[in-house]
């Protein structure tokens, strides 16, 4: 099942939304503020696969929003707005909009947009990962945290790569050597835990809060926690 965060300050265009998109399988999490979007996406501990962002909207506009979206993320977006002239639709587009569809639309448009916008982005979404503006990208090698890059090596690349798609997972520091050295790699778990507080060191200084989130396992090896908490290692 697909996620899609909806935006818009009218409690009845949200419900309407929900109304029509909740039949063809797709969940849906209201909001009613640019703000709040924001703070729900850096924050996000599930996936949302797409954002229908209504551009009239009081305090911080649409326009605004998806713009400061796009320093942390690259989830689709579409405007949804009563304006249709060319200039705010380019606007929205130079903002990092995906697509524009103007009210009054039926039900079929914007399910068609819908659906073609998640194909362009289905292969793009596979290989990335974002947790709380941390991202990862697997086809071009690239570690993030709110559009900066972290510099790491090929292996700790690899590692929180794995941390990631296995959320609250316990590994073994064996399971790690396999996983990423290989079965024949002449290494020691010291090695793995001189990657892990590298790799620690390094997401600390870019400033996200690593030490909420990547745990040791006394005696065992790792894992990693979606939800703060207040100790680790």
């Amino acid at each position: 099942m697909k996620t899609i965060l909806l935006v818009d300050d009218e409690t009845r265009m949200l419900d309407l939304l929900d109304l029509f998109l909740k039949p063809h399988g797709y969940r849906c999490i209201k909001l009613e503020s640019g703000k709040e979007a924001l703070t729900f996406l850096e924050e996000a501990e599930e996936a949302i696969d797409l954002v229908i962002l209504d551009v009239m909207m009081p305090e911080m506009d649409g326009w605004t929003t998806c713009k400061k979206i796009r320093e942390f993320s690259k989830v689709p977006i579409i405007m949804l707005t009563a304006r249709s002239e060319t200039v705010d639709v380019i606007k929205g587009l130079k903002f990092g909009a995906d697509d524009y569809v103007t009210k009054p639309f039926s039900e079929d448009e914007l399910l068609a947009r819908i659906e073609a916008l998640l194909r362009r982005t289905s292969n793009l979404t596979e290989k990335q990962i974002v947790f709380k503006g941390l991202e990862w990208k697997e086809e071009s090698v690239e570690l993030k945290f709110q559009n900066q890059v972290i510099q790491v090596t090929p292996k700790e690349f690899a590692l929180i790569g794995l941390f990631l798609k296995n959320p609250q997972k316990v590994f073994s520091r064996d399971h790690l050597l396999s996983t990423i050295w290989g079965l024949n790699s002449h290494i020691d778990d010291r090695t793995v835990d001189s990657h892990i507080r590298n790799l620690r060191e390094k997401l600390r200084n870019a400033g996200f809060s690593v030490d909420n989130h990547l745990f040791t396992v006394w005696g065992i090896g790792y894992k990693w926690l979606t939800e703060d908490s207040e100790t680790s290692n």
